[in-house]
């Protein structure tokens, strides 16, 4: 059974001997552990069964201001703290959404086109998709700031549904052509939970945000091909929308928020979950041995029917020790021997 034929057994809830598994990495976390092991190539010994290449915007390092990155959205991303992969914005774009005259991007399509060949090139025998980032809510906290973009649900909602909608017809061009290209699904990422809960709530969740996702995902889900779902937190309100609305797997799954027996009792012959190691509680302060039994322990629970995909619940951050990520990397190619 090759890496792809493992993913869509999980995606179609059947259970396999050997759990599909993926792992990445922020770049300062892969500079350590090339520096531990030694080894230039150690991210390919890893290996996954996921093959993707997601687009956010492409930032680009301004050379005048060091540490700053600009997207084509118009976004200057300061990547001076902690966060060297993505950042935060520095300045609001756009003010005020009910007096502003703020135009989307032309997409380089020629260098989209060249990406996803290049990534259908490369496939091997992994299970491959396009991937979308800050696509929806994340698009629009990165353009106004987040305090004015929640506010703008309460206080100019009209407007703010005009220019959700002009950023769904964005991305949804440029999901047609990633489904013009031989790819197993399309990922979307977009945060929208917190520790407990929705940043937003579920009400304005479903008016703002559902709507759209639902017709992105309809784009997918026409061409026979598989939806998955980035969003960090809390998302368990609204779990049943997204079954709703077409998705097939949901990452991030994070057991410091979920009680994962649950979840999976309620969502696990719907959902596909992606994640359950712990980059937040478990991979950083864990012993190398309480990784392994950490791995053991979700897996026992989220496996049963199929549906899991074994991984860290995000990119593996700097502060997680290269002992560790070599001790899960040991449970994913020897899971005869671990699970």
């Amino acid at each position: 059974m090759t890496r792809r034929d493992l993913v869509i057994e999980a995606l179609n809830h059947r259970e396999t001997e050997i759990l599909p598994y993926h792992m990445e990495f922020t770049r300062q976390a892969l500079d350590q552990l090339k520096a531990h092991t030694g080894d230039e190539n150690i991210e390919e010994k890893i290996g996954s069964c996921l093959h993707y290449t997601q687009y956010w915007g492409w930032p680009t390092e301004l050379k005048d201001k060091p540490g700053y990155f600009k997207d084509e959205f118009g976004v200057e991303w300061n990547r001076n703290g902690a966060d060297k992969d993505i950042g935060l914005p520095d300045t609001a774009v756009i003010e005020d959404l009910e007096s502003y005259s703020y135009e989307f991007p032309k997409c380089d399509e020629a260098r989209l086109r060249a990406e996803y060949e290049e990534l259908v090139r490369t496939k091997g025998d992994r299970f491959t998709f396009a991937g979308f980032g800050f696509c929806m809510f994340e698009r629009l906290w990165s353009l106004m700031g987040m305090e004015n973009a929640l506010v703008s649900m309460v206080a100019c909602p009209d407007e703010l549904e005009e220019f959700l909608d002009r950023n769904c017809d964005y991305f949804c061009h440029l999901i047609d052509i990633a489904l013009e290209y031989d790819i197993d699904g399309v990922y979307f990422g977009d945060d929208w939970g917190q520790q407990k809960g929705l940043i937003m709530g579920p009400a304005h969740w479903r008016r703002f945000i559902k709507p759209r996702m639902a017709k992105m995902y309809a784009k997918v889900k026409e061409k026979g091909k598989y939806v998955i779902q980035h969003s960090c937190g809390d998302c368990h309100e609204i779990l049943p929308d997204l079954i709703e609305i077409g998705l097939d797997c949901y990452q991030t799954f994070q057991p410091e928020i979920y009680d994962i027996e649950e979840v999976k009792r309620l969502y696990g012959d719907k959902l596909t979950f992606w994640g359950g190691i712990s980059t937040q509680a478990c991979l950083p302060y864990a012993t190398e041995e309480g990784v392994k039994r950490e791995a053991k322990r979700i897996a026992d629970v989220m496996r049963k029917g199929g549906g899991y995909i074994i991984a860290p619940t995000h990119a593996i951050a700097f502060d997680v020790p290269p002992q560790n990520i070599m001790a899960l990397a040991e449970v994913f190619k020897e899971q005869d021997k671990y699970l």
